[in-house]
């Protein structure tokens, strides 16, 4: 029913991204991206920082047992998977499950430090959107723009009260075990996917998780930085492009943009979305239609170019790992034909 959504959603995006380009006139864009020029690229190299920091927050819930580099080259593919590929908004999340069982075994505790982070990640949208209103605040107090604000206002305060049901399910315990014997009864218990599921431990490792409240918040001071740090790309972006703005103006962009894009999950990747809401909120600190707009395509030119090399990786290291596998399979296979053989000679 989700992807159906999801699916519908995207003629809307494209027709708003469509209307975004004839209104602001596509000459003027271009002619904005083409005197930044190839410093633009930048951007893309430079979108490893904030992962960084989210994937050490990562590796704290995961006790540190996985090196820092390899649960950064799984950020990366899990934001692709999410942002690029036709799939529901937890499908990264299900790859990187995926990916870090490739080096970690215990794949209840696996399944749940990436579920706690989500709620925390939530968190920390929350947090970081409520700055940006403020600074937007604080930024437009001639009242210009208030309706904006209250909007924006409004739709936080009546989409709160979803992640706070969902933190007190987590934390009275036993929904997953929940799950596992509902999938039992519809599924019968022989079922693959019934016998993979450990509801009762993964519930068990979720509560140790969310106990800690120390840990809690040292993964969500390390997520807020990653957010705040890649606003900065923003500031960058909008530099290169000819416009000066603050770095309050380029935390408020950023901000309001992932809140945007995070609130209109039906249409795929934000399409539409997330550029119209970039117009919106940079023409408040003063930046052009034209430059807005043009900050708005090279955000998402970066994020096809960041997110295909990430998949591109993630496909190659599927192939390897698959071939590593038959190549084993295979030598196992002679290595039993050949002692069967020498049996049969003795």
């Amino acid at each position: 029913m989700m992807k159906w959504i999801q699916w519908l959603g995207l003629p809307v995006g494209i027709a708003i991204l469509i209307a975004l380009v004839v209104h602001n006139g596509a000459h003027d864009v271009i002619r904005s991206i083409g005197m930044a020029g190839p410093a633009l690229l930048w951007l893309i190299p430079f979108h490893v920082l904030p992962l960084l920091l989210d994937a050490q927050g990562w590796r704290l819930l995961l006790a540190k047992r996985l090196p820092i580099g390899f649960l950064l080259w799984i950020a990366t593919v899990r934001e692709a998977v999410n942002r690029l590929l036709p799939v529901v908004g937890v499908g990264g999340e299900l790859v990187g499950i995926r990916l870090a069982r490739w080096r970690m075994r215990d794949g209840s505790f696996v399944t749940a430090t990436v579920i706690v982070e989500v709620m925390i990640t939530i968190a920390v949208q929350y947090a970081f959107s409520a700055l940006g209103l403020v600074l937007i605040v604080a930024a437009t107090g001639d009242g210009s723009s208030m309706r904006t604000i209250v909007t924006i206002g409004l739709a936080l305060l009546l989409s709160a009260p979803l992640p706070v049901i969902a933190v007190v399910l987590l934390r009275r315990g036993g929904i997953f075990h929940a799950i596992e014997r509902w999938a039992g009864r519809m599924f019968g218990g022989a079922h693959p996917l019934v016998v993979g599921i450990d509801g009762h431990q993964l519930d068990r490792d979720i509560d140790a998780l969310m106990s800690r409240t120390g840990l809690m918040f040292r993964t969500f001071c390390w997520q807020l930085a990653g957010y705040m740090v890649g606003a900065f790309e923003t500031w960058l972006a909008l530099r290169l492009l000819g416009f000066q703005v603050s770095i309050e103006g380029a935390l408020a962009i950023e901000a309001l943009t992932q809140a945007a894009r995070h609130a209109a999950f039906m249409v795929p990747a934000g399409l539409g979305i997330q550029e119209a809401a970039v117009v919106l909120l940079a023409q408040l600190f003063g930046v052009g239609h034209d430059v807005a707009l043009s900050l708005a395509l090279v955000k998402r030119m970066r994020e096809v170019v960041f997110g295909c090399l990430a998949l591109v990786s993630w496909q190659g290291a599927e192939i390897l790992r698959t071939r590593r596998f038959l190549r084993s399979g295979a030598t196992l296979a002679r290595d039993a034909v050949s002692s069967r053989q020498h049996e049969e000679v003795q």
